[in-house]
């Protein structure tokens, strides 16, 4: 009965918290996942979840009963099972292979969690994200010209936030960007983060990406989106007075919108 209430609670659980691309007032729950990583992120955090109420509800229950039948206020005293917690040998091998079958299961998806985290791959091309005191520096370096109409081999620009007097209807305050950073969906992407002056952090939550920018530094990290859409992030890492005005706006679109937008750019 405990365990059907668990998964009940868990199913609720997951119904009602809040997907979205972007950051919303009172938001519950996790932004709409749109790689595999990050979708291993919330299915590992709920897994973690259940053994979590399932380990908090025994030892809240065993406390209850200890203070309500100990202190005298419950008929019978403590029961018997309560009673061989002292001097139980039995016990003391179930308290510790219990648990070390508990983190058996948690240790098998988090380790593949985190190798998929460093996989490396052969990428289509490479992306390189710099931060600086207040905006970020994108650099498109080695999208060679092997694409019809693609004539240059280097796109750069910056990306700065729009001041919320500038703000167009529908656009996100503190979120949007003069220049979107693009990104062909369905492609394997490598991320090349760094920073000009003090430590940033690129990070989407929707793509499970958290890249810390260090001066002196190229860090490196994977992409691959599996669905269009506007994803957005922000900096990450306390860089100053103007930190929460460093957003991050990722348009995933196809591959051929993608080559269009290149050419265009050009």
């Amino acid at each position: 009965m405990l365990l059907l209430f668990i998964f009940k609670f868990m199913f609720f659980f997951n119904i009602f918290k809040c997907f979205n691309d972007a950051p919303q007032a009172w938001q519950y729950g996790f932004q709409d996942p749109a790689t595999a990583v990050a979708s291993g992120m919330i299915h590992f955090h709920n897994f973690l979840m259940m053994i979590l109420v399932v380990i908090g509800t025994v030892v809240l229950y065993t406390i209850v009963i200890v203070i309500y039948r100990g202190t005298g206020k419950g008929e019978g005293g403590l029961p018997s099972w309560l009673l061989s917690f002292t001097h139980s040998e039995k016990l003391e091998v179930a308290w510790t292979i219990i648990p070390a079958f508990i983190l058996l299961a948690i240790a098998s998806p988090s380790f593949t969690l985190l190798y998929s985290l460093d996989e490396s791959m052969d990428p289509e091309f490479s992306l390189k994200v710099i931060g600086h005191q207040w905006y970020w520096s994108y650099e498109y370096s080695d999208l060679v010209s092997k694409w019809e109409g693609c004539e240059a081999e280097e796109l750069a620009f910056d990306s700065y936030m729009i001041p919320q007097d500038d703000l167009e209807i529908g656009q996100l305050r503190l979120l949007e960007v003069d220049n979107r950073v693009n990104l062909p969906a369905n492609t394997h992407i490598r991320l090349l983060v760094t920073s000009s002056d003090v430590l940033h952090s690129w990070a989407v939550p929707s793509f499970g990406v958290k890249v810390d920018a260090c001066p002196g530094r190229l860090s490196q990290a994977s992409l691959f989106v599996e669905k269009e859409g506007v994803y957005y992030g922000q900096c990450s890492e306390i860089c100053g007075i103007n930190h929460g005005f460093m957003p991050i706006v990722v348009n995933a679109q196809e591959y051929d919108s993608f080559v269009s937008w290149r050419s265009i750019a050009d």
